[in-house]
This record gives structure tokens, sequence and C-alpha cells, in this order.
């Protein structure tokens, strides 16, 4: 097809309306709206308890460069108790009702926000404490929940509606890392206690979603023996060399040119601003990320999905080196909605490709791998930040990050050969 063609044919799927039809599905409809409640809370909870961390302590006299470590230490501290409780994450979602482990997670969260609500207005020792003990439980939490959830969204969909399904969940998330961040920011102006409080409400209402939803009965497990239902789950995708491939980019680029810790470093010390202006930088990828979703829901990306994820892998790395270069809000606020919209390019092939490559019996445990892979790069990746900005400075730090993105993205396009060539979702 002529590139004259070929704009002219994307420009007219793009004008036309998603299709609705998948919300007649009252069970996925209804599993949207918790994902969508429980993603808006946690992101304003988010904002806050990294706002309170970096501000406490810088007020308590230190550098900016040691308090910006305090924040990859709130990564490290959730990263730690999910590395060992993920896999067995895993084979509970395979193996135990995923809709309880789901209304189960939730309710804890619930408890989580109501202590950051009561530690709010304490000392900065206090709020310190009270935030780190909150990422480790939600660390934990997050080893059990999320597999569970990737699990249950393929029980409620057809294959057919799968793809579909798949961008409109993206786009659910993206549009909770808009609102919530931003919302989440101005709520911090009328007290610290009041995004706790929004969160907690929320996280009430998500809980109810979960404890309500009618699911299909899912498939028994063949072996109910964790540590070989776990062994299984590993050695399939260490077997498929597309599903290996598309889990490990994930976890080298957002590894190496992750910037989220470091966003209230650069509101606060580098970019003059405040909480308000952090939450808008942590609603901008969202934007980005939510755009593409909706591009996603109407046009589904199903050739050259290969391409198109290392193309995005490689775009966010220099988006990544734009923002830590960038002395501008508004440009910062720019490469970050960038980095978004690419980045859900790569999440929609890389969550499409393991759904479909996977039998639904193991998709709990492939889904745990696939999440410690995705949790090594978030908030071990935070951790990295931090370090990387306590000896190199932050500007350093994020633009080094982005450059080593790029190479590692043009350097798996050798490893793994056949995700590169790889034309569409259905594995042969």
């Amino acid at each position: 097809m002529p590139a004259e063609a070929g704009l002219v044919h994307t420009a007219t799927r793009l004008a036309a309306l998603p299709s609705l039809q998948i919300f007649t599905n009252r069970r996925f409809t209804a599993y949207l709206a918790a994902r969508w409640l429980a993603t808006l809370a946690m992101q304003m909870q988010l904002t806050a308890m990294l706002w309170q961390v970096y501000d406490a302590a810088r007020g308590r006299g230190q550098s900016i460069e040691d308090a910006a470590f305090m924040l990859g230490l709130v990564g490290l501290a959730q990263f730690l108790p999910l590395l060992p409780l993920s896999l067995f994450g895993g084979q509970a979602a395979d193996r135990y009702n995923r809709q309880h482990i789901l209304t189960a997670c939730t309710a804890a969260k619930v408890l989580i926000a109501a202590s950051l609500a009561a530690s709010a207005n304490l000392g900065a020792d206090a709020i310190i404490a009270a935030v780190f003990a909150a990422a480790a439980i939600n660390g934990a939490l997050n080893a059990f929940l999320p597999p569970a959830a990737s699990a249950l969204m393929p029980m409620l969909l057809t294959r057919e509606e799968l793809p579909q399904g798949v961008a409109w969940s993206s786009l659910a998330f993206n549009s909770g890392m808009i609102v919530g961040p931003a919302l989440g920011g101005i709520l911090y102006g009328l007290g610290a206690m009041a995004p706790y409080l929004c969160s907690l409400a929320l996280l009430c209402l998500a809980c109810l979603q979960f404890a309500t939803l009618k699911a299909p009965a899912q498939p028994p497990a063949k072996d109910a023996q964790a540590l070989s239902m776990i062994a299984e789950g590993l050695r399939y995708v260490w077997s498929n060399r597309l599903v290996l491939g598309a889990i490990s980019l994930d976890l080298v680029v957002v590894l190496l040119a992750g910037a989220v810790a470091l966003l209230p470093v650069f509101a606060r010390d580098i970019l003059h601003a405040g909480p308000n202006e952090l939450g808008l930088l942590r609603a901008a990828m969202g934007v980005g990320a939510a755009a593409v979703s909706l591009a996603l829901a109407i046009a589904p990306i199903r050739r050259r999905v290969g391409l198109w994820m290392f193309g995005s892998t490689i775009a966010f790395g220099l988006a990544t080196i734009v923002f830590g270069l960038s002395q501008s809000f508004w440009l910062s606020a720019a490469a970050l909605a960038f980095a978004g919209a690419v980045d859900m390019v790569s999440v929609y092939v890389r969550h499409a490709l393991v759904q479909l490559a996977t039998p639904d019996e193991m998709r709990g445990r492939v889904a745990a791998v696939s999440f410690v892979f995705i949790s090594a790069s978030n908030e071990l990746g935070d951790f990295e930040a931090g370090l990387m900005a306590r000896v190199l400075g932050p500007v350093a730090a994020v633009s080094l990050g982005g450059v080593a993105a790029v190479a590692a993205s043009l350097g798996w396009m050798r490893l793994f050969p056949q995700l590169a060539r790889a034309d569409g979702f259905e594995v042969k």
C-alpha cells in the first residue's frame, strides 16, 4: 500500500467511533469499573506518599541527592516483599478463585489507606515510617492482585474480544493515571489527609464491585502442588521466545529509563514547582497513554506487532532524555506525555501477545512471571533511579538512563529476532 493510501486508511479508521458492543458484557463492565476505581485511588495515594516523603526529607535538611535516594528506597520497599511472593501469587491465581483474591487484596488496601490518613498530619519521622510500611504491605499485596486480575479478564471475554478488551482496560487504567495524580495534587492543597480519605472511599467502592462480580468458573489446575505449578510457569515462559522477549524488553527499558520516582525532585528543585504541578507531571504520562489507548480501541494493531513494540521502546528512551534535560515545566510535561503514549503501544503489544499465547489454566502463573519483570522494572527501577540520582545527580541519572534504554532496545532486536519479526498476535 502506498504511503499516501496508508495515511488515508489510518485516518479513516481513527475517525470512526469505537465499538461499544463489548460493554454489553456486564461482567466485563463491572470488572473494568472496579479496576478504574482502584487505579484512581492508588494514584492519588501514591502522589501524596511520594510528595510527603520527599518534602519531609528536604524539611529535615537532607540534600536533593539524599532526598531523591529516599524516594528510591520507597520503590525498594515495595519490591522486596513482592519478589519472593509473586510466583506464589501466580499459582494462587490458577489454584484459587481469582475474584476472591481481588476482593481480599482490595479490602486490605482499604485498611492501608485508612492508616495513611490517620498518620498524615504527624511528624516527619512518623510520616516517613507510615509511607514505608504502606509501600511494603502494598508490595506484598501486589504479588497476588495483578496476576489474579490479569488472569480473570480473559475469562470474561471471547478471544475475538480480547485485543479490544485489552485496549479498553488500558484506557481505563490510563485515565486513572491522569485523573488520580492530578486530583491527588489538588487535594493535597486542602491538607495531607484529604487525598488519603478520597482514596479510602474509592477503594471501598472498588472492593464492593469485585465482591459482587459474578465471574464464570475457572478451569481447575492440573497440578495442585505450588512449587511444581511455579516451575511449570517458569518453564513455559523460558521456552517461549516471543513471551520471554516481550516481558524482558519491558524490564530492561523501564529499569534503565524510569523517571517517575524522581518526579518530586524535578517538580520541587529543578522546575521549582509544588504538589499541584507534581500531580500534573504524574498525570502527563497518563494523558499520552490514554490517547493511544483510545486510538487502539478504535483501530487495534494487528500487523507488524514486533516492530511496533521495538519502535515504541526506542521512542520511550528518547523522550526520557528530553525530560531529563528540560528546564521548562511544559516541555517536561510534553516529554512525559509522549513517553506515556509510546509506552502504551509497548504495553498493548506485550499484554496481548502474552494473553493470547498462554493457555487459560496457566495464565495466572505466566501473568505472575510477567508481573515480576514489570515490578522489577518499576519498583526496582525506582530504587535504581534514586541510587543513580544520589551518585550522578537527578538530571544526569535520567538522561543517561534514556540513552541506555535506546541501546538496550537495539540489543534486544538482535537477541530476540522472532519478536522483531512478529507480524501478528497469534503464536503458531
